[in-house]
């Protein structure tokens, strides 16, 4: 990659001790060293995100392949799949929203607060 051989690198390490000492070196390589794990580890989330959106794009494309053929002439089973592609694609599309509330009824609550919870809503001053 950097094309480096021994005697470049051992005239890289001479120079190093020469301008940090033997006591900031290895402070140094370490510093340097946790600065490449993170630029690899930095490297591998990008890669890893952009096929993940690579493959969102994919299965939008075959989603709307599939939309275009007539859906009627599709099998049980493929349509079962078509159903689970526009679930998935539904919640990647809005990953941030917020579920809506069920009725009171099914919690348990009756609808009443007590004085406490009025009191946590309130800004303290």
């Amino acid at each position: 990659m950097f094309d480096i051989g021994f005697w470049e690198l051992l005239f890289v390490a001479l120079i190093g001790l020469l301008v940090l000492g033997p006591e900031r070196l290895p402070g140094a390589l370490r510093g340097l060293q946790r600065g490449m794990q993170k630029l690899k580890n930095f490297g591998t989330s990008v890669q890893a995100e952009l096929n993940h959106e690579l493959r969102i794009k994919e299965l939008h494309e075959h989603l709307k392949k599939a939309e275009q053929m007539e859906v009627d002439k599709l099998s049980p089973e493929l349509q079962r799949s078509m159903a689970e592609l526009r679930e998935a694609a539904a919640g990647v599309q809005r990953p941030y929203e917020k579920k809506k509330p069920s009725s009171a009824g099914d919690d348990g609550d009756t609808g009443t607060s007590s004085a406490a919870d009025k009191d946590e809503s309130k800004p303290s001053s």
